[in-house]
């Protein structure tokens, strides 16, 4: 009945226009990105449940007078915080599952906000840019394209909390530096410092842009 045609230069303007006006009347905090839509709002009373609810009537009746349903199949409720009554909610006639993890824009986040899953994912990503050679001139340059960036996709969101998660992500930089032909002996501060590198920790620190001159 109605949609926006994929790949055409015309489909980013067309989808705009229909999703422009979706908070509209609505109460809670809605963030619009592409087609991935988030209702969130501070829920301790049972009015802050009411509020939740009504949004979210108020976005199915929308998206029925529209003609652009939502899948409720891949609409979920993230409860968040150690006191929350996990109360249940429901877009239309049906029950929304609620999780215990979500991903959003490529980051893992949990209902514990502890990032240890982002963390645990990013490093298993990284790990998976294998690369053969031992030449410096090869490997310093293709683990700043191809390893870093998982290590610091929306890091400034997600910056690890606890000791373990910081080594999980330092252990691949490690490994990488280690294969280096001729740097086998020297330490991980020793290897860094030769190639002119900083450890993950110290570029979250100092911002990764401006590291980047240095490699």
């Amino acid at each position: 009945m109605s949609g926006v045609p994929q790949g055409s230069g015309l489909g980013p303007t067309l989808f705009n226009v229909f999703v422009n006006d979706l908070d509209d009347g609505i109460e809670s905090s809605l963030t619009k990105f592409d087609d991935e839509t988030k209702l969130g709002v501070e829920v301790n009373t049972s009015e802050g449940r009411g509020v939740l609810q009504r949004d979210l009537d108020r976005l199915e009746e929308r998206g029925s007078k529209n003609h652009m349903k939502f899948n409720k199949d891949k609409c979920k409720v993230l409860h968040l915080g150690q006191h929350n009554q996990r109360a249940p909610y429901r877009l239309g006639p049906v029950w929304l599952g609620s999780s215990v993890t979500e991903r959003d824009l490529g980051v893992q986040v949990d209902s514990k906000l502890t990032m240890s899953q982002q963390g645990t994912a990013a490093a298993v990503k990284a790990n998976d840019r294998g690369i053969a050679s031992r030449d410096r001139d090869v490997i310093v340059p293709l683990c700043s394209a191809l390893v870093r960036p998982h290590l610091e996709h929306c890091v400034q969101f997600w910056p690890p909390q606890f000791e373990k998660d910081v080594g999980r992500l330092e252990r691949v930089q490690r490994r990488a530096t280690k294969t280096i032909r001729g740097l086998e002996s020297l330490s991980c501060e020793g290897r860094l410092k030769e190639l002119g590198l900083f450890t993950l920790e110290k570029r979250r620190l100092g911002g990764t842009s401006s590291q980047y001159s240095s490699t």
